[in-house]
């Protein structure tokens, strides 16, 4: 059957409007904020109201083998939304209603288009808090989120989007419409099929609604600052701090490239004080947080800091973190990046770091470095200019802080998700018979195979 044919069934199945085959709009969703990734042309966009007609446009696809490719906000970066050629793109930015919540439970129900910084500013409102921050929060989906399993700049106490989905929707199979978890504080019933859901990345289903926990507004935080010579010494310092037993509410790391791009953009005159900056921050109450506060500090003068203090002025500490969330848009400015996501254990962050500067040198590439530095989470950010030469040098260096973070008994991916650029890395890290485990996991919940086929366990050479 030709593709119009295709469109214009569908089209029936739906309300007017909601299926889009405008060249120029379908080019707008062919793909995420991943450089370097490939990405094909679809063949529509739906763009679904209710979890209905998500249920009728699987069941279509499910019917006439159309890849389905979910897409939130498009801001991942690792290709998990890029285009198939011949795919339908199912957009579920319109399905964005805060649903309940609900302040005894502390708990919240949210469509999978709800913006990461609507819901927490929702929540504060009855004086709850969801903790999870990508830096992408102010434009980032809840669907989006739990499809990567994000996590953000206070996974580091607070966890990831994983420990905070109690339950979910979704539309699975050929078109079958099921609730996972629960809304209860404990369940044991049957295997977590919630939190498979949860980091796969579109490949098992339609995530439509979620049930999220939440927690008690936060308690305010204290903020050290410190400036440093280079990426290992402030590599020593979060060192330190984990080995003196300090669970920071944040620890952040920016390098003066990314600063830089940031005083460029923003003019805030960030870059003047050194070649990295480290970002901690504490929000334990009372005593025991100045105590916390102190040890920070002193982690960082004793790692080698130039320039070190406690920051006593509010706006001053929230400028600093605007900053490191601003760095990679920042960055994006000025040309093509191509973000990696690795993450080794804490005490390896100093090695894993020097590893990070030989690999721009072995490539003669240039690479940016931010970090969630508390949680070992790196996001080196490979420059990326468009040159076919320089592209080779990119992808090499790539694939190397791959291997040298696997080497450190790290892992490819703490956030982003595997998508199509962390394929190979993922055949690596979990090896043929795990892979196994997981295709079998992905053949029997997606019989048609049409959930986004390709990516997480694709072929790492197709």
């Amino acid at each position: 059957m030709v593709s119009q044919e295709l469109v214009t069934m569908l089209g029936k199945r739906l309300p007017p409007g909601r299926v889009v085959t405008d060249p120029e709009v379908v080019a707008g969703y062919a793909r995420d904020q991943a450089a370097l990734a490939p990405y094909g042309t679809a063949l529509a966009v739906v763009r679904p109201q209710d979890t209905e007609q998500v249920r009728a446009t699987v069941a279509f696809c499910a019917e006439h083998g159309v890849p389905i490719v979910p897409r939130g906000a498009g801001t991942g970066l690792s290709g998990g939304a890029n285009a198939l050629d011949g795919c339908v793109i199912l957009s579920l930015a319109a399905m964005d209603a805060i649903v309940q919540i609900d302040a005894a439970e502390r708990l919240a129900v949210v469509q999978a288009g709800v913006v990461n910084d609507d819901l927490r500013r929702a929540c504060a409102e009855h004086g709850l808090w969801y903790p999870p921050d990508p830096a992408s929060a102010p434009w980032s989906t809840i669907g989006g989120n739990v499809a990567t399993n994000a996590g953000g700049l206070c996974c580091v106490k607070y966890g990831v989007t994983r420990d905070y989905v109690l339950g979910l929707e979704a539309v699975v199979g050929r078109g079958e419409v099921v609730r996972l978890g629960r809304r209860t504080a404990k369940g044991v019933v049957g295997y977590d099929l919630c939190g498979l859901m949860v980091g796969s990345e579109g490949t098992l289903g339609i995530v439509t609604e979620i049930t999220l926990r939440l927690r008690g507004t936060r308690p305010a935080e204290r903020t050290v600052v410190g400036y440093f010579d280079s990426l290992t010494d402030a590599g020593e310092a979060v060192s330190a701090v984990t080995e003196a037993g300090v669970v920071p509410s944040a620890l952040e790391l920016v390098d003066r490239y990314c600063l830089l791009a940031v005083d460029e953009w923003k003019r805030m005159g960030l870059a003047a004080e050194g070649e990295v900056l480290l970002l901690g921050r504490t929000d334990t109450p009372g005593q025991a947080g100045e105590d916390e506060t102190d040890t920070m500090l002193r982690c960082f003068e004793r790692a080698g800091a130039t320039w070190s203090t406690r920051s006593t002025d509010d706006a001053e500490a929230e400028a600093l973190f605007a900053a490191r969330r601003l760095a990679y848009p920042a960055l994006e400015r000025l040309g093509p990046v191509m973000t990696e996501d690795v993450c080794v254990p804490r005490a390896l962050v100093p090695e894993m770091l020097a590893r990070i500067e030989r690999a721009a040198r072995d490539n003669d590439v240039h690479i940016a470095n931010i970090a969630h530095a508390g949680d070992g989470n790196l996001h080196p950010l490979i420059i990326a200019p468009d040159d076919e030469a320089v592209r080779v040098r990119v992808e090499r260096a790539f694939d190397q802080i791959i291997d040298d973070a696997l080497a450190l008994g790290g892992t490819v991916t703490g956030e982003h998700g595997v998508g199509l650029l962390k394929r190979r890395g993922l055949h690596s890290e979990l090896g043929p018979a795990v892979v196994a485990m997981h295709e079998a996991v992905k053949n029997a919940l997606d019989p048609a195979g049409i959930f986004n086929p390709g990516k997480v366990f694709g072929s790492p050479t197709s």
